[in-house]
C-alpha cells in the first residue's frame, strides 16, 4: 500500500525583503525616469568660467540686497538653495533686479541678456542644490489639455482665475495673468513658488502633470473665447455688471423716449 507524503515548501524569510527591495527599485527607477526629462539627462557640468562671470554680475547687481555670498540681508532673502530655475524666472521676467520694495515685485522689461541670466543662474546653482531650468526637450512635450485644465482649476484657479486671467489677493498683492507667460516660466513658477505662490514639487504635481497644465494654458492663450467678448475673463461679476449697466441704460433711454413722446 502506497503512502502519500505531503511536501511542505517553506518560504525563505528573505523573500519578503527581496520583494520590498524590488518594489522600491521599480518605483524609484520610475521616478528617476520621469524627472530625468525635466533636467538635463546627464546634468552637463557648467564650466567654472560661466560661474565666475555669474558671480561678477551678482556682486555688481544683486549683492547690495542679497549679500555678497547670497546669504540674504534684512532687505532680501537668502538665495542659497533656490536653484537656477528661480533666478531664470525672476530675472528672465524682469522682476529682478527690483526697483523698490513693496507688496509684490512688478514685471518690468528684462535687464539682462539671456547669456547673462544663464551665468547668474549658474552661480546661484553652484552655491547649493535647487530646482533646475527645464530642458528644451521637456518643454517641447505636449500634454493632455483636458487633464491640465482640471489640475489647474483644482490647484491654481482660486488665485489665477480659471483661465489664467489673474486676480487680486490681500494686502496689495495679486496673482498675475498667465495669458502671455512662456512655458518655461510657467514651469519655473510651479517648482520655485515665487512670492505668494506655493511650491508644487514632483510629489504634488508630477512632471507629466506640469506638462498637462502648461498645455492647457497654451491652449487658452492660442484659442479665443467662442462665446464672444471675454470681458477680461474676470468671471460672473464683470458679466453681471455689464448686464446691469446695459439694462439700466436701456431703462433710462426708454424713460426719456416716453417722456419726449408724451410732450
Amino acid at each position: 500500500m502506497a503512502i502519500r507524503t505531503k511536501k511542505f515548501s517553506r518560504r525563505s524569510p528573505l523573500a519578503a525583503v527581496i520583494v520590498v527591495l524590488a518594489g522600491l527599485l521599480v518605483s524609484g527607477g520610475s521616478y528617476v525616469a520621469a524627472t530625468a526629462a525635466v533636467t538635463s539627462s546627464a546634468k552637463a557640468e557648467v564650466d567654472q568660467a560661466t560661474i565666475d562671470t555669474g558671480k561678477k554680475l551678482f556682486l555688481a547687481n544683486c549683492a547690495s540686497c542679497h549679500g555678497k555670498n547670497a546669504e540674504g540681508t534684512a532687505n532680501a532673502p537668502s538665495l542659497i538653495g533656490v536653484g537656477a530655475a528661480s533666478v531664470d524666472f525672476q530675472v528672465g521676467t524682469g522682476r529682478m533686479p527690483g526697483q523698490a520694495s513693496g507688496p509684490q515685485l512688478q514685471v518690468k522689461p528684462v535687464q539682462f541678456k539671456q547669456e547673462d541670466i544663464d551665468a547668474l543662474a549658474a552661480y546661484v546653482a553652484s552655491l547649493a542644490p535647487g530646482p533646475e531650468v527645464p530642458t528644451e526637450a521637456y518643454l517641447a512635450q505636449t500634454g493632455n489639455a483636458s487633464h491640465g485644465g482640471e489640475l489647474f482649476r483644482i490647484n491654481c484657479a482660486m488665485c489665477h482665475n480659471a483661465v489664467g486671467a489673474g486676480g487680486a489677493l490681500t494686502q496689495g498683492k495679486y496673482a498675475p495673468s498667465l495669458r502671455n507667460t512662456s512655458a518655461k516660466h510657467i514651469y519655473e513658477a510651479m517648482v520655485t513658488g515665487p512670492q505668494n505662490m506655493p511650491v508644487f514639487s514632483n510629489s504634488n504635481l508630477s512632471p507629466a502633470d506640469k506638462t498637462d497644465i502648461i498645455t492647457y494654458l497654451q491652449y487658452v492663450q492660442e484659442n479665443p473665447s467662442v462665446g464672444g467678448d471675454e470681458l477680461g475673463n474676470l468671471g460672473p461679476v464683470a458679466e453681471g455688471l455689464i448686464a446691469w449697466l446695459a439694462m439700466l441704460g436701456g431703462i433710462v433711454v426708454i424713460t426719456i423716449w416716453l417722456g419726449a413722446k408724451s410732450n
